[in-house]
């Protein structure tokens, strides 16, 4: 038997603009955070069962830094183009109704980004400043106390703009793009 391609095999994605090059990259670099979490919590156990001195910031670390991976993992995806669609569908559909669910798929993207950015907005908003605009960013109310609902709801807003970029370039890229291609 000779090693040939599979002509059914998934092509390999290239990012469509510079915005998902540089998502990916960075996405790339943030994803050893994971392996600082894991080293985090590692200290965690030793410190508790060895020594018997728990930390009390530990948990709340490793819950931000993890939120703010999963976030960020959302724009990564849309970036590899490798969100959820029904393949059963698109797969055997020709290029030009492909480019149509293309098009149906980024503007409903772009809907529920421009949608979500809007619902992220009114929490940062209120978790950044209080009722009568001082800036006193929310906290965790644990006895650390640190602003990490602020810091989430901030960072979710920007990833959630970024994916609305994101959609909005891709949109404009499958409008443009030929319909046999």
């Amino acid at each position: 038997m000779t090693n040939t391609p599979d002509a059914a095999a998934p092509k390999r994605f290239v990012p469509q603009t510079r915005l998902d090059n540089w998502i990916l990259s960075t996405g790339r670099v943030l994803s050893a955070l994971f392996l600082v979490s894991a080293i985090i919590i590692f200290f965690e156990i030793i410190a508790r069962y060895v020594f018997n001195s728990p930390t009390f910031w530990v948990h709340e670390t490793t819950t931000l830094l993890c939120a703010l991976l999963f976030a960020y993992g959302g724009s990564h995806c849309l970036a590899k183009n490798a969100h959820i669609r029904i393949g059963l569908i698109y797969d055997v559909v020709s290029p030009k109704v492909r480019r149509y669910l293309d098009i149906f798929i980024s503007f409903m993207t772009m809907l529920l980004m421009a949608t979500m950015s809007y619902a992220a907005w009114i929490l940062t908003e209120k978790s950044l400043f209080t009722p009568w605009g001082e800036f006193r960013p929310e906290t965790s109310g644990s006895a650390w106390d640190p602003p990490l609902p602020a810091t989430v709801k901030t960072f979710l807003l920007l990833i959630l703009l970024m994916m609305l970029l994101q959609s909005t370039l891709h949109f404009i890229i499958h409008l443009r793009r030929d319909s046999d291609a």
